[in-house]
C-alpha cells in the first residue's frame, strides 16, 4: 500500500484547506494517508507570545484532529533530514501534500524541500492557500510588479477571487502508523506546550475563530470604516491573528463580506485585504526586505541605537500616554490596536531616530498575530523606507494623535492607571499639569509618570534633517 503525506504548516484547519481538499480528491482510498507536523527549531522563538500563541494553536488542532481520528504525527529537527529519514523508513512514501509559502523563511524551505522531493521520486502537489490573491496573479500590464498599493487595489478590485470550498465528509482512514521518528517528535512537541505561558486569555482553534468572524461581520463591518481608528472603541475584526494560523480561511472571510450590503465599512475592510495581498506580494519581490530598506536611497541611514531610550519606549515609559498605553497594551495582551502601531513605529523612528529593525524584531516577539509581511511592510511603512510608504516629512505627533483617536483618554486610562484621575484637558499632556494639580491629584510628574523623554517639535526638525543629509 502506497502511502501519501500531507504535511500541515500555518494552515491550522480542515475546512476550505487548499492541500487537505486536494489530497482527499486525488488519493485512491487504498492509499495509507499520514498528517505530519513539522517542528523546525530554526523558526522558533521562544520565551514570546507570537511562540506561545502559534503553539497553542498547533494544540488545539491536533485536539480538532483527534476527533475526527486522524492522527497528527511530529516531526523534530531540520526538514530535509527529518523526511529522509521518513523515506528510509517508508519506502512505500510516493506522494506529498502541502499549502506552500510564497516568501520569506518558508519560501526558502519549500524550494530546498521540492528539490528533495523531485530526488526522492516523491511526487508534490503545492498550493497557494494563505492569500485571496499569490505572489504572481496581480501585476501590471507590462508584466512587472506593483509598487505602489492604489493601482495595485484596482486590478486585484477586477480580479476573480477562488471559491471557498466547504469540506466534505471526510470518508477516509487516517494512518496510526508508529515510528521512532513520531514518538521523538510528539515528546518535543510536548515539552514546548509544556512551556507555555501566556499571561491572558487565548482562545483558538477553527470553531472560535469562526465565531468571531460571524461575530465581526454581524455586528462591527458596516461601521468597521468609521470605528476602527479609535482603540478605546476597539471594533478591529481581531481575524489577524486566526489568518496568520491558517485556523481561519481568508477565502471564508471574503465570502462572508462579499454577501453583505455595500457599505463604507464594508469597502475599507475589503482594502484591508488587499493590503495582506499587497505586502505578501511585496515581501517576495524584496526578499531581503527584514533585513534592508526597500528604497536604496535609505539605506546609508544612519540610525540611532541608544538602548536606554529603546528601553523606555519597550515598557511604555516615554512620557507620551498614547504611545505607553499602545506599548503596555502590547506587553500585556500580545495585540495592539493597528492606528497605534502606526503611532508607535513613528514614535520609535521619528522621535527617537532608532532603527525600524528593532521594533520590527519586538513586535515579532509579542505579537500573537505577527505575519513576517506586514509586519515588516507597516514599519518600513512608517520609517518612510518601504515601497508605497508614508513620506518622511509626514510625522505622527503622539499628542494630536491621541487627541484626535482617544479624545476622553478612555483608551489612556485603561492601560495607564496612575493617571486616572487626570482630567481630560492634561491627559494627553500630563506634563504639563500645574505643581498646584498634581499636588492635589498626588500624581507626580517625573515620579508616578515619567515626562517626556524627548520634545517632538525638536526631533521633527532633526529627522527632517536626519533624513535630507543621510541618503
Amino acid at each position: 500500500m502506497s502511502k501519501t503525506i500531507m504535511w500541515f504548516r500555518k494552515d491550522l484547519r480542515l475546512d476550505d484547506n487548499t492541500a487537505f481538499i486536494q489530497l482527499l480528491e486525488q488519493t485512491a482510498a487504498t492509499e495509507e494517508l499520514i498528517c505530519i507536523f513539522q517542528l523546525n527549531p530554526a523558526q522558533f522563538i521562544p520565551n514570546s507570545y507570537n511562540h506561545d500563541a502559534f503553539f497553542s494553536s498547533v494544540k488545539a488542532f491536533r485536539e480538532q484532529l483527534k476527533t475526527k481520528e486522524i492522527p497528527l504525527h511530529f516531526l523534530y529537527g531540520d526538514p530535509e533530514e527529518n523526511f529522509s529519514e521518513l523515506k528510509t523508513a517508508f519506502h512505500d512514501w510516493q506522494t506529498i501534500f502541502f499549502n506552500k509559502d510564497e516568501r520569506g523563511f518558508g519560501r526558502k524551505r519549500d524550494q530546498k524541500m521540492t528539490d528533495f522531493f523531485k530526488k526522492q521520486k516523491i511526487q508534490v502537489h503545492a498550493y497557494q492557500d494563505s492569500h485571496l490573491h499569490g505572489v504572481e496573479e496581480i501585476k501590471k500590464p507590462t508584466g512587472e510588479k506593483y509598487k505602489v498599493f492604489t493601482p495595485y487595489y484596482r486590478n486585484w478590485q477586477n480580479q476573480p477571487k477562488k471559491a471557498y470550498e466547504k469540506l466534505a465528509t471526510i470518508d477516509r482512514t487516517f494512518s496510526k502508523v508508529s515510528h521512532s521518528l513520531f514518538l521523538e517528535g510528539e515528546n518535543r512537541f510536548n515539552e514546548i506546550v509544556e512551556k507555555i505561558d501566556l499571561p491572558f486569555t487565548y482562545d483558538c482553534g477553527e470553531a472560535n475563530a469562526e465565531k468571531v468572524l460571524k461575530a465581526f461581520i454581524k455586528n462591527e463591518l458596516h461601521a468597521y470604516e468609521k470605528n476602527r481608528d479609535y482603540p478605546f472603541i476597539d471594533q478591529t475584526s481581531k481575524l489577524s491573528r486566526f489568518l496568520r494560523t491558517g485556523e481561519l480561511s481568508i477565502r471564508k472571510v471574503w465570502q462572508a463580506v462579499i454577501v453583505e450590503p455595500d457599505s463604507d465599512g464594508r469597502q475599507t475592510f475589503i482594502s484591508e485585504l488587499c493590503w495582506r495581498d499587497f505586502y505578501n506580494m511585496i515581501y517576495f519581490a524584496n526578499p531581503d526586505q527584514k533585513k534592508q530598506e526597500i528604497k536604496e536611497q535609505y539605506r546609508q541611514l544612519r540610525w540611532q541605537y541608544n538602548k536606554q531610550l529603546f528601553e523606555r519606549w519597550r515598557k511604555g515609559e516615554t512620557g507620551y500616554p498614547i504611545v505607553d498605553a499602545a506599548m503596555r497594551q502590547l506587553n500585556q495582551t500580545g495585540w495592539m490596536h493597528n492606528r497605534l502601531r502606526m503611532i508607535v513605529a513613528s514614535f520609535l523612528t521619528k522621535d527617537l531616530l532608532i532603527d525600524w529593525r528593532l521594533g520590527e524584531q519586538y513586535f515579532q516577539k509579542q505579537l500573537i498575530d505577527y505575519d513576517a509581511a506586514s509586519n515588516i511592510g507597516g514599519w518600513q511603512w512608517a520609517a518612510s523606507t518601504g515601497t508605497d510608504a508614508v513620506p518622511y516629512f509626514r510625522i505622527f505627533n503622539p499628542t494630536t494623535q491621541s487627541e484626535k483617536f482617544d479624545s476622553k483618554g478612555e483608551f489612556i486610562r485603561k492601560y495607564l492607571p496612575e493617571l486616572n484621575k487626570v482630567p481630560n484637558k492634561f491627559i494627553h499632556e500630563p506634563s504639563k499639569m500645574p505643581k498646584e494639580l498634581q499636588e492635589s491629584l498626588n500624581v507626580f510628574i517625573g515620579k508616578d509618570y515619567p515626562k517626556p523623554i524627548v520634545d517632538h517639535s525638536k526631533m521633527r526638525a532633526e529627522i527632517l534633517t536626519f533624513f535630507k543629509e543621510n541618503h
